[in-house]
């Protein structure tokens, strides 16, 4: 029989090769047709006495990413057609669907005949979950081998036995970390933990991986031995009882009851421990079928998997221009942005010239890349050559002259009008005609710094987010002339540097700032309405946000909440600023000098380490405090959340924002909304814009106009829309596949 995923090869002594291989993919995964082929080879190992057993490697650089998730989806849009119907046979459906990948390495592990899994790359997810059901496990010796079962990121869990065999494998504690969390693990640290059995030089990997076989690898699994007992110890003993109250007590703490998934986890180990191995592989399956049924799944699964590979593969890059080979960036301005722009560059390959008004100052940013390569060195993360190739890719300069043969030049000077004038001229006087020019504001319209251009077709907004080299998203931003190739150019850039794109239309304060200011300002309100500010921080915590916006406001600067706020009221009146709000802010800046943490203290007090931030005691005298059994915490999770998604509905009414792809993945990147939610669009769509059209007129009934409902969900409540329906991002069939 031949196979199209794969080769198999029987060599002098009887071991098959299966090297897995998918011809139309970047990468293995996976699909119907793979677990039909990889069926079929077991049976065919299985059934051969030539045959004595079996090692599956693969044939790209990585192992395998996992399931192909869009099958996933393909369950659920079955499931979700089928269940209107007969929800119980249609729940049954996908009880049987969810068990076929747990069938089929039950079947590998209890075939009779040794398998060896030789990873030699990254192994994720379902891929990993097979090779827990190889009776031997090897891996090379090489940064490039990562191992992980990271389905909890996106709202579900391992479901084809890993929360099964890794617990059988390593001790309690350390599983559930590895589960829970989705950490990737290298191979020192997966054998450490006994999840594999040798490392190998990677040129030998396949080698070893016979040699295991040749030396008598027994064809049964650790648990399918009588007297097997539990490396940890059972559930049932001192150490479980030191264990699992804590360890539900810690779940609860870091996810606030948000992610069902993470508690399934818990409890399939929990279950399955205390049964044989066969009935526990039917706990997971059957927690399985019930989480594949959340609406955290669906959205997690379409905004944190589907659609951020679609976004990171170019989706709404323009069709017909050709791709942007780099050979040379230029960043004007070696502060802090600048200097973090030039290191995710030259960590990417691309020579940079990182230009200043002085040396001293051009050298300054340089260190500043000096730096954060020397910590990843120190941590083990990057090796000595790392840094110094990175480091020899950066040109620190004074002079614009250097910046002769860029294909792109990012600006990221001063927030001021003049300054960014002056570089623009300077840098395109240079400049050859068809390089692209993107400035890094934040704030000032990309059409109005256009003008300063003499070509604004090849001018365009880059905006990243601080710190440059740990956030995730860009925004790209279109100015009313910004031409096709400038937009595929600063995409094909983001794209090189490891970021994910989103595409915005020309605003003041574009998409992610305008929803995060109504976060800020949310909370100013709070505290102006005298609620206890832990409570405003803890409830946004309890409703998804990974930081409050008191921290959040800190970490940004309050005197830079100032300036924006009063830049407000000379662009668009007094009225367009809360004067309770802008009192509270200049309060704290001009008063008390509270800058945040740059200056050690604001919202929050910054001790010296190893001291923990606290919120600064001094809050409560500004306003009458209530008691806190009188705040309704439940309605100021609400509120926060609400107050976001109305802001990012408001955008793609003005057709700002016009994919909910990059408007959900966007929201979770840049600031974390709630991830379970799926993004500040989706939490609507997971509500029903009906419910909640119903919700935000009853807080706008108490709290006030920032909760005033847009025509446009109104119009979607009307007809009982959702936003991926109004706004079809595959209407137009522009979709780069998820790999």
């Amino acid at each position: 029989m031949s196979y199209t995923n794969f080769t198999l090869d029987i060599d002098a002594d009887g071991i098959a090769l299966v090297t897995w291989n998918m011809p139309d993919r970047s990468m293995n995964v996976f699909t119907e047709k793979v677990m039909r082929e990889l069926n079929a080879i077991v049976d065919k190992v299985a059934g051969d006495a030539a045959i004595k057993g079996a090692v599956i490697t693969s044939g790209k650089d990585t192992f395998s990413g996992g399931a192909d998730i869009t099958m996933l989806q393909k369950m659920l849009t079955t499931f979700a057609t089928e269940k209107g119907k007969d929800l119980e046979k249609a729940t049954r459906a996908l009880f049987e669907n969810a068990g076929i990948m747990t069938g089929l390495f039950r079947k590998l592990e209890t075939s009779g005949k040794p398998w060896v899994s030789a990873i030699n790359g990254t192994c994720m997810g379902g891929a990993f979950e097979m090779s827990l059901a190889c009776h031997g496990r090897v891996a090379a010796d090489s940064d490039k081998v990562k191992m992980a079962l990271p389905e909890v990121k996106i709202g579900i869990f391992p479901g084809a036995g890993g929360t099964q065999r890794v617990p059988r494998l390593t001790d309690q504690q350390q599983a559930l970390q590895m589960l829970t969390s989705g950490q990737n693990l290298s191979p020192q640290k997966a054998k450490s933990m006994g999840l594999i059995h040798e490392i190998a030089e990677p040129a030998k990997l396949v080698e070893t991986a016979k040699a295991m076989i040749r030396n008598g690898l027994k064809p049964v699994a650790p648990w399918d031995e009588k007297g097997f007992k539990l490396p940890g110890g059972p559930v049932y003993s001192a150490a479980g009882a030191n264990l699992w109250p804590p360890a539900i007590a810690i779940l609860r703490r870091e996810t606030y009851g948000n992610y069902p998934a993470a508690a399934a986890i818990l409890k399939c180990v929990y279950e399955g421990l205390l049964v044989p191995f066969d009935t526990a592989l039917r706990i997971e399956q059957r927690y399985f079928t019930e989480i594949m049924q959340t609406k955290e799944a669906a959205a997690m699964i379409r905004s944190l998997f589907v659609s951020l590979q679609e976004l990171n593969k170019g989706a709404r890059r323009p069709a017909g221009v050709p791709e942007t080979r780099f050979k040379k960036i230029g960043i004007l301005g070696a502060g802090f942005m600048g200097a973090g722009i030039a290191y995710v560059t030259a960590k990417a390959g691309i020579p940079v010239v990182l230009l200043d008004r002085d040396m001293e100052s051009a050298e300054k940013g340089k260190a500043h890349s000096d730096g954060l390569i020397s910590d990843q060195v120190k941590k083990g993360r990057a090796k000595p050559e790392d840094k110094d190739r990175l480091l020899s890719l950066i040109t620190p300069t004074s002079d614009y002259a250097d910046l002769a043969g860029c294909d792109l030049v990012v600006e990221a000077v001063f927030e001021d009008s003049a300054v960014k004038k002056s570089a623009t001229e300077q840098a395109e006087a240079v400049l050859k005609s068809s390089a692209v020019l993107a400035s890094n504001t934040s704030t000032i319209p990309i059409t109005a710094l256009a003008k300063n251009s003499a070509r604004p077709k090849n001018f365009i907004g880059i905006h990243f987010f601080s710190p440059v080299d740990r956030m995730m998203l860009v925004e790209i931003i279109l100015g009313k002339k910004t031409g096709d190739k400038a937009l595929a150019t600063a995409i094909d850039f983001v794209r090189a540097i490891k970021k994910t794109p989103i595409v915005v239309n020309d605003t003041r304060g574009f998409y992610v700032n305008r929803c995060v200011l109504r976060y800020m300002s949310g909370a100013y309100k709070m505290l102006i309405e005298g609620v206890p500010a832990p409570m405003i921080e803890n409830a946004a915590k309890a409703a998804g946000m990974p930081v409050g916006p008191l921290a959040l406001t800190d970490e940004t600067a309050i005197d830079l909440a100032q300036k924006i706020m009063k830049q407000t009221i000379r662009d668009l009146g007094d009225k367009a600023v809360d004067p309770k709000q802008m009192a509270l802010i200049n309060t704290m800046v001009d008063d008390h000098g509270r800058f945040g943490r740059k200056n050690g203290k604001g919202f929050y007090d910054y001790p010296a380490k190893p001291a923990k931030k606290k919120l600064w005691p001094g809050l409560r005298e500004f306003y009458p405090q209530l008691k806190p059994e009188k705040v309704d915490y439940a309605e100021l999770q609400q509120r926060l959340l609400v107050t976001i998604a109305l802001e990012a509905a408001r955008v793609m009414e003005e057709g700002i924002v016009t994919d909910p792809r990059e408007a959900d993945v966007g929201s979770i990147l840049a600031f974390g909304f709630a991830p379970y939610t799926g993004g500040a669009l989706s939490y609507i769509d997971g509500i029903g814009a009906g419910q909640f059209v119903k919700i935000a007129k009853g807080l706008q009934k108490k709290y006030g106009a920032e909760f005033k409902v847009p025509r446009l969900l109104l119009d979607m409540a009307e007809k009982g829309e959702t936003f991926y329906q109004r706004f079809d991002p595959y209407a137009k069939g522009d979709v780069k596949q998820a790999a």
